[in-house]
């Protein structure tokens, strides 16, 4: 019993600790494109496009980490071109009423991460 219970104290110490350092945070390209759609109401063909650009950055994100080897800013210069040409891919894909709402978002994420700093 007694061994029971310190697995579970272990497991739950772990899964804290990896939360605490960012490790719930970064969704996938499915979920992110799977929370575009609630929220813009797109349809299929919207969303699987929309994957495919998230996957797409995600990987050249990643590469902007590798190269940046730590320096921060180095990779928000590299960052910021990224996120502004998946932002253009993605509202050429929604309708107008979509894009506004989705100008909307970004701009409330924006304030929101401005605010975090």
């Amino acid at each position: 019993m007694k061994k029971l219970l310190l697995i579970c104290c272990f497991l739950i110490g772990i899964t804290a600790v990896s939360r605490a350092q960012g490790g719930g945070q970064r969704r996938t390209p499915e979920e992110q494109a799977k929370q575009l759609q609630t929220q813009l109401s797109l349809n299929d063909d919207q969303t699987t496009k929309i994957t495919a650009i998230y996957t797409a950055q995600a990987a050249k994100r990643d590469s902007i980490r590798t190269a940046s080897n730590g320096d921060r800013d180095a990779m928000m210069k590299g960052m910021m071109p990224l996120m502004m040409s998946t932002s253009e891919k993605i509202k050429a894909i929604l309708t107008p009423t979509q894009a506004a709402a989705y100008d909307k978002i970004m701009k409330e994420r924006m304030d929101r991460m401005r605010g975090s700093n």
